[in-house]
């Protein structure tokens, strides 16, 4: 099964460092959804959460503090608005992103610019229904890719740790290029935490080139993820 719907009654713990932690609600997916808790200046940010049993308690091992959730792309709205919820504090969407007001029962708020002081947005839109709001959390190194980049597949071939989209790798997001995170995490798998700086410059610098690879070993799985994305 491409996603699992439903509460999980399990997770996978990935991600951890001082600043944020990660886990996957739903392990045994192919699609391999990954959820962040990301600290920054105001506290805690749940990027992209979906929810499981369980998981709330993972969030306070690293501050019990949450300063809100955040929608990073348009086909992210997951179970963002149970969080909010959870926590009383608003779902934060860029001014931009489509398709997620309508999919989220819980306050939102709308921001242009950063996400917060300590931040910073990069403004991605691969195509009309495709947006994303790319994270640089620039205090503690951590980038967070929720779309075009990933660690399974169909994101990567051959010895790329990161991968692009298969469509983005014919336009990849070449602003990416000035970064040089100490760490590159992801809306599908596990983040990048080793040398992650060279996994990124990798993967941008030979992502067009392998592209006729990506299509005959990948374009399958693609064509699965998005069905099961549109079937949301």
């Amino acid at each position: 099964m491409t996603y699992s719907r439903g509460e999980s009654e399990s997770f996978r713990e990935i991600d951890r460092w001082a600043d944020g932690i990660g886990w996957i609600a739903h392990p045994d997916e192919d699609g391999l959804r990954a959820s962040h808790a990301v600290r920054g200046s105001e506290g805690l940010w749940l990027l992209d959460p979906l929810r499981a049993a369980g998981v709330t308690d993972l969030i306070e091992t690293v501050d019990e503090d949450v300063a809100g959730v955040a929608i990073c792309s348009s086909w992210h709205a997951r179970d963002a608005d149970w969080f909010a919820r959870t926590y009383d504090v608003p779902v934060s969407v860029p001014t931009w992103m489509g398709r997620v007001p309508e999919r989220v029962d819980a306050p939102i708020r709308y921001y242009d610019g950063d996400l917060e002081p300590a931040i910073q947005v990069t403004r991605c839109e691969p195509m009309p229904t495709w947006t994303e709001a790319i994270l640089h959390a620039e205090p503690h190194g951590t980038l967070y890719v929720p779309d075009s980049m990933g660690t399974i597949a169909p994101f990567t071939v051959g010895e790329e740790r990161l991968g692009l989209e298969l469509l983005r790798r014919l336009a990849p997001p070449r602003s990416l290029r000035r970064l040089e995170p100490e760490r590159v995490l992801v809306g599908h798998g596990e983040g990048v935490f080793e040398d992650a700086t060279r996994a990124l410059e990798f993967a941008l610098a030979g992502g067009r080139r392998r592209f006729p690879r990506a299509t005959l070993e990948n374009g399958p799985a693609t064509v699965r993820s998005l069905v099961g994305a549109v079937c949301e």
